[in-house]
């Protein structure tokens, strides 16, 4: 089982490690018949070690459990925090070492850059404080202007609610982009992240389906595959096309159009993930006249081709496995 540790400072937020414990602590992989993940939340340094100005965290973990982990996840320390327990830092150096994934939360940014996990790297944190980690760590190359940063064996997220897309982005990682939806929708995240951080954030989350919205959206995606006109939808949802378009945009914040990219996008991802289908196959499977049109938007919404993104999910996710 993947172990994911989380180490604590005191006074740090609730907020951001409760995103934590939402997406790994809960035990969701039975009903997807998968494993999921053993999360340890653990003390940073000697307790009692408090949570905000609210509660003390009770856990039989310490700094120990980032020598076990796979994946170590910083959650945020107290805004005025400059330094950070010594003995912290030397642990996320030794879990790096060995091979761990390290990835930081909202200003859990500022504890990697303190070990020097962060040194020649790009690099997200708070809007509010990208001019401090600038400031305070030079060698890090700050970013400014997406969700989150995945280089590889080290991860950032930009404020509170990116960390709850870097927590999907790993859950994509580990096990495509299908789970990673499923747990979205337990979370019941907002349905996008548009413009230019959209990155590989997982795509609209599905309405539920048995809702009376929810067929509208079903008869949708049991036809992702052939063209779709929007006056075809309304009358087969028994409705206008102008009521039609007017209550889809209250519900989803999108046009039909946009949401039938997206979701045919979102449906590329799974068969470039677990098919070996040429993407010329992949484009008409997914309603894309072309696959120049299927690049087109993939590469609006992902900012990657998709062989790109082919060779970067379904290589990382193989070597998991193999590993």
């Amino acid at each position: 089982m993947h172990v994911v540790a989380a180490p604590v400072t005191d006074h740090a937020p609730l907020f951001e490690l409760s995103t934590i414990v939402e997406i790994f602590g809960a035990s969701r992989g039975e009903s997807m018949g998968i494993p999921w993940y053993d999360l340890r939340v653990c003390a940073a340094e000697d307790g009692p070690v408090r949570l905000g100005e609210w509660a003390t965290l009770d856990t039989p973990h310490g700094l120990e459990a980032l020598d076990e982990a796979d994946t170590v996840l910083v959650p945020p320390p107290h805004d005025s925090r400059r330094t950070f327990p010594p003995a912290l830092l030397e642990a996320l150096r030794r879990a790096h070492a060995r091979g761990a994934r390290i990835a930081s939360i909202c200003t859990g940014a500022f504890v990697l850059a303190a070990a020097g996990l962060l040194d020649g790297r790009p690099a997200i944190t708070h809007w509010d404080s990208l001019d401090e980690l600038a400031r305070r760590h030079p060698s890090v190359a700050v970013q400014p202007a997406v969700l989150y940063v995945d280089d590889g064996d080290v991860l950032t997220s930009a404020g509170s609610a990116a960390g709850l897309d870097l927590c999907l982005h790993l859950v994509r990682l580990d096990h495509g982009s299908r789970v990673a939806g499923t747990a979205a929708r337990w979370s019941v995240v907002p349905p996008h992240r548009d413009g230019g951080q959209a990155q590989y954030v997982p795509t609209p989350v599905p309405e539920p389906s048995g809702t009376p919205f929810g067929a509208w959206l079903d008869w949708a995606r049991e036809r992702l595959d052939e063209p779709i006109e929007v006056r075809e939808w309304a009358d087969a949802v028994g409705t206008s096309p102008r009521t039609f378009a007017r209550r889809f945009r209250d519900a989803t914040g999108e046009t039909p159009v946009q949401w039938l990219a997206a979701e045919r996008v979102r449906r590329a991802q799974e068969l470039l993930e677990g098919t070996d289908l040429p993407v010329e196959a992949v484009a008409a499977r997914c309603g894309f006249a072309t696959a120049a049109g299927l690049r087109k938007h993939f590469c609006r919404r992902l900012g990657a081709t998709p062989q790109q993104y082919r060779r970067t999910f379904r290589a990382g996710h193989e070597e998991r496995l193999a590993g």
